[in-house]
């Protein structure tokens, strides 16, 4: 930590003591031997966690279609099916050409029953 300046120090001091009060005030809430009698059950509540569950539930909501988005679908789902369907005709295609012109004999071929 010697090459942070005096700022950066402070943001990191601050943060470590922000965690040590949440994971203290965890430990505590955790612990309590009373929360079954106050009908909260033994789980303690979070709000970032519940905030999360709600945002992934609503997302679908509040989507927007943009080409970033659009760019993302076709990258991972329309292309590399595209781009498998090429390929596999190509070599198809090539694999036949030379079965048609008896390049293959017939005894080397992978699939004689076809």
């Amino acid at each position: 930590m010697p090459d942070l300046s005096k700022a950066e120090k402070e943001v990191l001091l601050r943060k470590h003591e922000m965690t040590l009060k949440l994971r203290n005030e965890f430990i505590k809430q955790s612990t309590n031997p009373y929360r079954h009698a106050l009908g909260e059950g033994g789980y303690v509540f979070d709000t970032g966690l519940a905030r999360h569950q709600a945002m992934t539930v609503s997302h679908y909501e509040h989507f927007r279609p943009t080409g970033h988005a659009f760019r993302w679908g076709f990258g991972l789902v329309i292309l590399p099916i595209v781009l498998y369907g090429w390929a596999m005709k190509a070599e198809r295609s090539c694999r036949e050409t030379k079965y048609r012109n008896g390049e293959v004999a017939y005894k080397d071929r992978n699939f004689k029953f076809i």
